[in-house]
């Protein structure tokens, strides 16, 4: 047997293999897992080069797989204002005015993560408000779900908004009775103005436009393009994620994430998707079979395609079968119909990608499902493992057809209105009581047999996989006769592993601790199965591998 790069030892292994054996060490050589077992056994196959990792008795896992996120803009997002927990007008503008002070020199001020109700549940925010917290200076803020965004006079004035403009369909500049926009913009195509003058237009343009920086960046600027990418990706790595399901993309994105693994500097595996949006032509999925020609390797890799085929709820934009209850002959505005999204999906089913589709409300739900069946029709069924991210409702008719359709459910525990902190309203008063038990069904749909993939859609949540974590075992019911949608430990672990890496199509070689799997793997601070399921987002990550080496490791330079 070779000579391992690196065992971990004294650890409480969960290796997610269907038939696991108790082990409390692992061994590393060439970037695969060269043995399991007990820590003696493990240690004395040490060599002289050999590194050591000791658990410490704490848990020993997979690598996260992280199955929804947005990598560039997150990575963009980490110096901007970050507003969660912010509260109350007052709270508010102390601390745009506190950012501002200390970014005296920036063209537009960014802040992320603002509730809904920020003011109060009765006041949505107005560029009167934010005017009264920064009037000289172009300010806007993004709510946490990154569907909506407000902002000040001066900043629509800078972006020539503030009469309006005539968007795509499902996009909305908010006007107010005088004829000018109450500053409240709903979904990219309405606020994307603004990013563009704050100069974040190429981390975005596969997410606003699905195409490419338009003008080519310059040299300097895809240096620094690479920087915050790297940035980003040590954020993963100290979050314990070995592996990104990226949800926005294009071809800069992917020769960006190339240059760093040139660099030998790509520390977490990477998929990359094409963006289909609403106005393209099908002929433009000849892209994504390019992308996936191209990029195909266990490391960096395309073979997918993204689609947004509703908003949210917060902003009536998610697609309702019926009205909304808080807004009668209201029921969303989606971005395709279903006849142009079963194209969608029959064309790209055809050429063997992968689909991937936006789907909160429980019309979009149905008709992505729609467009799967008619996929399946046409081209005859195969192991699409096609996707449908967020489900936030779901109509009981269609519980069943996840199995029956062989389609992935992509959720995210943190999204759940009342867990881990996250606020009650508006969201469910929009549901609408009816409609609560088939909201956020996470077990429901397990129990269907629905194959489950959870993460965090970063940056709308904290990246962190334990609080994630934390929020599928603890989500509290919105009353007492609802389903108890909670999940268990082995479950909730199962769909930020071995089930993640079925999504991608490798659960063959990652997601799991056996010989010969990708060594990808995450030390924990503690004890994961005897933490208490409210406090597990107290651990924290002591180690990540990804590859067979390590990536980060609390308290050192990684």
């Amino acid at each position: 047997m070779a000579e391992p790069d690196l065992i971990v030892i004294n650890g409480k292994l969960v290796t997610m293999a269907d038939r696991p054996q108790p082990a409390t060490a692992l061994a590393i050589a060439g970037g695969r897992i060269l043995a399991v077992g007990a820590t003696a056994e493990i240690r004395a196959l040490a060599g002289l080069r050999t590194r050591i990792v000791d658990a410490a008795g704490a848990s020993v896992l997979p690598g996260f797989v992280e199955s929804h996120m947005h990598l560039f803009a997150g990575a963009a997002e980490l110096d901007h204002l970050q507003l969660h927990g912010v509260v109350g007008r007052d709270a508010m503008a102390k601390a745009i005015r506190d950012f501002a002070g200390r970014h005296p020199a920036r063209p537009v001020l960014l802040a992320q993560g603002a509730d809904y109700d920020i003011l109060s549940e009765r006041s949505r925010v107005t560029r009167h408000d934010l005017d009264r917290a920064i009037r000289d200076r172009p300010f806007a803020m993004a709510a946490a779900d990154h569907h909506t965004m407000w902002a000040n006079t001066l900043a629509l004035e800078r972006v020539g908004l503030l009469t309006g403009r005539t968007l795509a369909r499902g996009h909305e500049i908010v006007i107010g009775p005088d004829g000018l926009a109450t500053g409240e913009l709903r979904e990219i195509d309405a606020f994307s103005p603004i990013l563009r003058l704050a100069g974040l237009g190429r981390e975005s343009a596969g997410l606003v436009t699905g195409g490419e920086p338009d003008p080519q960046p310059t040299a300097a600027e895809r240096a620094a393009d690479r920087e915050l990418l790297k940035r980003g990706l040590a954020w993963c790595a100290r979050h314990g994620i070995t592996s990104i399901h990226n949800m926005d993309g294009n071809l800069y994105t992917l020769a960006l994430l190339e240059d760093i693994e040139d660099e030998d500097a790509l520390i977490c595996r990477v998929r990359v998707p094409f963006h289909m949006k609403s106005f393209m032509p099908l002929a433009a999925l000849e892209k994504a079979r390019a992308m996936a020609g191209r990029y195909r390797s266990d490391t960096l890799s395309s073979g997918f395609v993204k689609v947004f085929y509703d908003g949210v709820l917060e902003s009536w934009t998610a697609a309702m079968i019926e009205d909304y209850a808080d807004k009668p002959g209201t029921c969303g505005v989606p971005l395709f119909t279903p006849e142009h999204f079963a194209e969608v999906a029959v064309a790209a089913d055809r050429l063997g990608l992968q689909i991937a589709v936006h789907a909160i409300g429980d019309a979009a739900v149905r008709a992505v499902l729609d467009g799967y069946q008619a996929a399946a029709a046409a081209n005859g069924r195969r192991d699409s493992r096609h996707r449908i991210e967020h489900i936030e409702v779901i109509h009981p008719a269609d519980i069943e057809r996840f199995r029956a359709l062989g389609v992935i459910a992509s959720m995210q525990p943190r999204h759940a209105p009342g867990t881990m902190g996250l606020p009650l309203e508006p969201t469910v008063s929009r549901i609408g009581v009816r409609r609560w038990p088939w909201s956020y069904a996470w077990r429901t749909l397990r129990e269907s047999g629905a194959r489950l993939v959870f993460a965090t859609d970063w940056p709308v949540s904290p990246i962190d996989p334990l609080a994630s974590i934390q929020a599928a075992l603890t989500r509290p019911r919105w009353s007492s006769d609802l389903p108890d949608q909670r999940q268990r430990l082995d479950q909730a672990l199962r769909s930020y592993t071995a089930d993640g890496a079925y999504a991608e199509f490798k659960e063959d070689r990652k997601g799991v601790l056996r010989r010969g799997a990708l060594a990808d793997v995450v030390v924990l601070s503690g004890d994961i199965a005897a933490t208490p399921p409210e406090q597990v987002s107290e651990l924290t990550v002591a180690t990540t591998i990804c590859n067979g080496r390590v990536t980060y490791q609390r308290g050192s330079r990684h």
